[in-house]
């Protein structure tokens, strides 16, 4: 790591105050990402997936349409929530909402950007570049009173080519592979709790064995819902044995709050980075797989 850590992609990241002064940007696509995930229990599955369309009819800000993740940009006939669908289907679904040539998408959610991340890594695994996470999300841009819209946006279609990125998503058996390789460092995103193995959430209760954790609530400022700076992120992932010369494999319960992890990671000049899309909504019930827990 360097002496002086940075976000070396700025333009991936934008302020409330910057998207207020470009909203009429005729090339700027602005999108809710909002996802909910409702904790059940007694119902044999982790959670209830939710959609934040309900709170986008609500208000949101002004000419932003809105991107449902599992509805519209997952695949459905897949045996776990969020997977990724091929690539060329994913690039021509983000094109019917209007991101493709000639635009910029910016991307926010409510409650935790990791809905933006995800929606950030998915554009950059077709190989879109042209987007940008809002800082703080809605909720920043609502607590400085920025202006708001109930009415619905669509953009027209765009074209978007895909171009794949291989390795920016993994399955189970990269992951397996990865487990005791000293290039390698896998790092799980969910909660402390769940890292330990005290809460059976995905199934069996534990962590992917060698596997260290980075909760993504460890690189957001809890009041203001913003990236931490730098300088803390890069310290975080030091701790943990993150180099910058090792492949970093990310994973959480169902491949969501890995991707800010790998968001912060490419940030930082990392190279190597994949997230394990269906993370421990596989790995925990698939009885193959090793885990350990404590």
């Amino acid at each position: 790591m360097t002496a002086t850590p940075r976000y070396v992609h700025p333009e991936a990241i934008v302020t409330t105050a910057w998207l207020a002064e470009h909203l009429d940007d005729p090339a700027l696509r602005i999108f809710d990402c909002t996802t909910y995930l409702r904790y059940e229990t007694g119902t044999g599955r982790p959670y209830r997936v939710e959609s934040g369309r309900a709170d986008y009819e609500q208000g949101h800000i002004p000419g932003s349409a809105f991107l449902d993740l599992q509805g519209e940009l997952s695949d459905i006939s897949a045996p776990t929530n969020f997977m990724m669908p091929a690539p060329e289907d994913l690039a021509a679904r983000f094109a019917a909402k209007g991101i493709g040539e000639g635009t910029r998408a910016i991307l926010y959610s409510r409650k935790n950007i990791q809905w933006a991340t995800r929606v950030w890594w998915m554009l950059r695994a077709v190989g879109f570049d042209n987007a940008a996470v809002l800082d703080g999300g809605f909720d920043k841009w609502s607590a400085e009173a920025r202006p708001v819209e109930a009415a619905e946006a669509r953009y027209p279609a765009a074209k978007l080519a895909a171009a794949p990125r291989s390795g920016l998503f993994v399955g189970k058996q990269e992951v397996k592979a990865a487990i005791g390789d000293p290039g390698a460092c896998t790092i799980n995103a969910l909660a402390p709790d769940l890292h330990r193995g005290d809460t059976p959430r995905y199934g069996r209760p534990g962590r992917i064995p060698g596997s260290v954790n980075v909760p993504v609530s460890e690189v957001i400022d809890s009041a203001s819902l913003t990236l931490k700076t730098p300088k803390s992120v890069a310290a975080i992932f030091t701790s943990v044995g993150a180099d910058l010369s090792k492949r970093i494999i990310l994973y959480c319960g169902g491949g969501i709050a890995a991707t800010l992890d790998a968001f912060l990671l490419h940030q930082l000049g990392y190279q190597d980075i994949a997230v394990y899309d269906a993370s421990m909504s596989e790995w925990a019930k698939d009885e193959t797989l090793p885990i350990e827990v404590g």
